[in-house]
């Protein structure tokens, strides 16, 4: 039993590319003019092949290798990682979406998405140490002075220096604000930071010259709590007023954790003893700037649902239709798994939700690209609103369904998907931290009922109900196959509208500890009907390019029948969830532990 091998799903990501979000517009805006549709495709094919056959055969080597540390506090990759990220750097993947003047390709963030997927869907371990280089990348960009930006970024933009997120400490998990590492100030206008962070992905490596250490330290007569974080550069090698490397900054590994999952990405404890450091912006305003870098890392993170969804996915599907067990109905000899009825229950499960996420995902980062280049201000504010909307779904849905879908691709082997051997087990312990990093999905959901639905009053979650009736009313008026799956959306969308409603009035009456209790319920709901519309949008779409040459009458017609199978088997969980989440706090309080 061999492990199989990964192919980007290109044709399914064109397909939401060009007819679900549309690229083409974004090719229209100023400073995307090179980001015409051919051209983006193209480069997606690229990658997927580049990714496909550099990084997917890695992948067992590395979590069978895990990342090591050296006694000496550095860090060695497991066997050809290093190779592969030169070679990644070399071809210049990690610039595509960054700025021109920092050496970058200045493509949109819904390109850098696409990309990320395939990326992350062959070699999951390996994509962690580019995804927090990409984050750290976007905070400086906002935040960091014009030397700093000058000294990092075109080394970073490239791929040669890598950076982190040090936020976590061992008393200081989701609650940042308990952090203890402090930075005082020298007489040459830089810092001395001095503290211990935990969770520190790829923070040492063999993967290039030096690393951008981004930390969160309190300074001296700081505020308590969040609003007494300041944010601090701490590179791993000092960089000289030419831009070369100086000597070793004070900052070590001192060990790497065993996990359960992404065993080649070295998980570090990182030790800063009176470590040099730069402020980037304000003092005290650290967690402002940092969230800027999480927003982005929350998508990316939510993509790793997707892309090892799709990775198990195919897996499963390879294994279902070579594996013969038992007759299936109306066979007269052995059959393929696939011929049963329940496997192919399974398989069309994860197809529907991996299709229903990525188009989420994708729709996600082009209001991204929208809210920062569209000349309107009223549509940026708006593509913005919707963005925030989204963001917390895509991480909290997606990564729950990361979960789900790597843990059905295992059931479809049957006992062998228990075994090693078939790497499908790798791929449900490696998107299990998903939902616990970048913010459990639990503050996701807290995120999403307490901040975002009250955003401009509660008329952008309006706009986005009502933008999901629109597309229900659509579908059915559209008639055949597609009135079953508007009539199905438009039940949802109905339900979804009167918890948003029930946990609005909450909130507004003082009950808060009632909308605590309804927020991963809430956002569960939310995924689900936002899956339902996306694959309404397909299916539309679909039957209005039928006949088209790009694709095949095939493909499209599979379109149909997955957004009816998700409208009328997988979206009434959304009304299902209604009791859930206006059930109150009442028996979570009562509940002795």
């Amino acid at each position: 039993m061999t492990v199989t091998g990964y192919a980007a799903p290109l044709t399914d990501m064109r397909f939401v590319l060009e007819h679900v979000v549309d690229i083409g517009a974004l090719a229209a805006l100023a400073g995307f003019e090179h980001a015409d549709p051919a051209t983006v495709i193209g480069i997606l094919e690229e990658a997927g092949r580049f990714f496909a056959e550099q990084l997917a055969p890695l992948n067992r080597v590395g979590d069978v290798q895990h990342s090591r540390r050296n006694d000496d506090g550095s860090v060695t990759t497991p066997e050809g990682f290093a190779k592969a990220y030169q070679r990644y750097v070399d071809a210049g993947w990690p610039a595509v979406p960054f700025p021109p003047e920092y050496g970058g390709g200045g493509f949109p963030w819904v390109v850098a998405v696409a990309m990320q997927e395939v990326m992350t869907a062959a070699n999951m371990a390996f994509s962690l140490c580019p995804l927090l280089t990409q984050g750290a990348i976007d905070m400086l960009l906002h935040y960091g002075s014009e030397e700093q930006r000058e000294t990092y970024l075109s080394k970073m933009v490239t791929g040669e220096w890598t950076g982190t997120m040090n936020l976590t400490e061992p008393q200081a998990g989701s609650d940042v604000g308990a952090l203890t590492t402090r930075a005082v100030p020298a007489d040459d206008g830089s810092w001395r930071v001095t503290g211990q962070k935990i969770f520190i992905t790829y923070g040492e490596h063999d993967l290039a010259d030096n690393i951008v250490h981004l930390v969160l330290a309190r300074v001296p007569d700081a505020p308590p709590g969040t609003k007494g974080i300041s944010c601090f550069i701490v590179p791993k090698v000092l960089v000289a007023a030419d831009g070369s490397l100086g000597p070793r900054n004070a900052v070590e590994c001192v060990s790497i954790e065993e996990k359960m999952g992404i065993n080649a990405s070295p998980t570090c404890v990182m030790a800063y003893d009176g470590a040099t450091g730069f402020l980037v912006g304000e003092a005290n305003q650290g967690m402002r700037y940092m969230f800027k870098m999480m927003n982005t890392a929350r998508l990316s993170v939510g993509l790793e649902g997707l892309s090892l969804g799709e990775r198990a996915y195919q897996q499963a599907v390879a294994y279902a239709a070579e594996r013969r067990q038992g007759q299936a109905p109306g066979a007269s000899a052995g059959s393929a798994i696939v011929d049963h009825p329940d496997v192919r229950r399974m398989l069309l499960t994860m197809r529907a939700q991996i299709e229903a996420l990525r188009c989420v995902a994708y729709l996600t980062a082009e209001c991204m690209d929208l809210a920062a280049r569209h000349p309107d201000a009223s549509v940026r504010e708006a593509r913005q609103e919707l963005a925030d909307l989204l963001t917390p779904i895509s991480k909290g849905w997606g990564t729950d369904l990361g979960v789900e879908l790597t843990s059905i691709a295992v059931q479809v082997h049957g006992g062998m998907g228990y075994v090693e051997e078939t790497g499908v087990a790798q791929h449900y312990r490696d998107i299990r931290i998903a939902p616990i990093y970048e913010g459990t999905n639990g503050i996701q959901a807290i995120d999403l009922v307490g901040r975002k639905l009250g955003l401009r009053d509660g008329a952008a979650v309006t706009e986005l109900l009502d933008a999901i009736a629109a597309t229900a009313a659509e579908a059915i008026g559209a008639g055949d196959d597609l009135n079953v799956i508007g009539i199905a959306l438009d039940g949802a969308q109905h339900a979804l509208r009167q918890a948003t409603t029930w946990l609005r009035q909450a909130s507004a009456d003082g009950r808060h500890d009632d909308v605590l209790a309804g927020a991963t319920p809430y956002l569960r709901m939310a995924g689900v009907v936002a899956g339902g519309w996306m694959l309404a949008r397909s299916a539309l779409a679909a039957s209005a390019i039928q006949g088209e040459a790009t694709f095949t009458d095939e493909f499209l017609a599979q379109k149909t029948v997955t957004a009816r199978f998700y409208a009328t088997q997988l979206l009434p969980q959304a009304a299902g969830l209604l009791p859930a989440v206006t059930a109150g706090v009442e028996d979570l309080a009562a509940a002795r532990f």
